[in-house]
């Protein structure tokens, strides 16, 4: 079953393997220069020798590295469980489409206790302790500390998804959540002051790094995404117009209902601001 999910997880696999590799070659690096400072330790006192400086960049380059690496795996991890969501979400409704009205509501019964014993489960003090794929994410999480992300917020009508620019100041591990804030003020009815929330992970989007644009999803011509519209600290619904020469570049976007004259107007938006459109979105 073909989906963009899948797509990306697989130019994430590819983009893992060659971290590993770079990873590899400059630990055979390391390796080399700690053998030849074991054995001439006296290289390092020669004028002009740059053993030590060199030593500094490769551990910095090691270090660079592990935390892409880890970035991708939480990234995976993220995609894996939205493609399951998604296909597991298809297959319960062409499900219930097909069974007989008078069965229907025994199979959801079944279905729902089956998801009851499943949280039970994983409330369950006995629960084995986290994969490594599972306490990566979770150092993911709280390594966004500090780190302004898009957040899904609640709206009172319930119609329609608000993702406004938020920032992380706390992760708890035991509930999961992210404690955030908005730092833009609010309207004069709701107190005109920065607001707090508790939002779980799926309401949480990290936003690709400049410094680190090599982890950042590439969104071609056409794909529709989720963007901070310019001049505000809102995201919405957009579609991809033109495609980038550099990771570096701004995305050329349209955003849905931004209509004028009859057209909608083009809008450059900074690569930083640009994040995957998530599944069921509402606008």
């Amino acid at each position: 079953m073909a989906s963009p999910d899948i797509t990306e997880m697989l130019e994430k696999s590819k983009e893992l393997d060659r971290l590993r590799k770079e990873q590899e070659e400059v630990l055979l690096e390391i390796n080399k220069m700690h053998k030849k400072l074991q054995n001439t330790p006296e290289a390092v006192e020669k004028p002009g020798d740059n053993s030590l400086s060199k030593l500094k960049m490769l551990y910095t380059q090691a270090k660079e590295l592990s935390e892409s690496e880890m970035r991708y795996l939480s990234l995976h991890c993220f995609l894996a469980w939205r493609m399951v969501k998604g296909i597991s979400n298809q297959l319960l409704g062409q499900l219930d489409a097909m069974i007989p009205a008078g069965g229907a509501g025994q199979q959801r019964r079944r279905i729902e206790g089956n998801e009851q014993k499943k949280k039970r489960m994983k409330g369950d003090p006995d629960i084995p302790r986290l994969s490594p794929s599972m306490r990566n994410q979770q150092e993911f999480f709280a390594s966004l500390k500090g780190e302004q992300v898009a957040a899904r917020v609640a709206q009172e009508d319930g119609e329609k998804d608000e993702w406004v620019i938020v920032k992380v100041t706390h992760y708890d591990k035991e509930s999961k959540e992210f404690e955030v804030l908005d730092e833009e003020p609010g309207d004069d009815e709701e107190g005109g002051g920065q607001r707090k929330y508790k939002l779980p992970w799926s309401h949480i989007i990290p936003f690709p790094k400049m410094s680190d644009l090599a982890t950042a999803p590439e969104f071609p011509p056409g794909k529709q995404v989720l963007a901070v519209y310019p001049g505000t600290t809102a995201l919405y619904k957009a579609t991809v117009v033109q495609a980038r020469k550099r990771k570096s570049d701004d995305y050329t976007l349209e955003f849905d209902d931004d209509e004028e004259d009859g057209s909608l107007p083009q809008r450059m938006v900074p690569c930083n601001q640009v994040v995957a459109l998530p599944d069921g979105h509402r606008q």
